[in-house]
């Protein structure tokens, strides 16, 4: 009986259920440390080819090293 009565909200459970799990994959993207160390490679070529100025790079470089640190932390 609880089946049929909670069935219409079946779609919305898949719904609620694929949203946590883009969340979670894109959230493992964000702080992924390799993909923040690449990044900062990129950063670092960037600022090295003058096409970043020192002034943006660290501040780039200051969030990426804030997420990596975010990441150590709930581990």
């Amino acid at each position: 009986m609880t089946n049929l009565l909670t069935w219409p909200l079946a779609p919305v459970r898949a719904t609620v259920a694929l949203a946590e799990q883009i969340r979670r994959q894109a959230e493992a993207e964000y702080y992924d440390p390799a993909r923040i160390r690449l990044q900062l490679e990129q950063i670092d070529a960037l600022r090295e080819s003058g096409q970043l100025d020192p002034e943006q790079a660290a501040i780039w470089e200051d969030e990426l090293v804030s997420r990596l640190s975010a990441r150590r932390e709930e581990t």
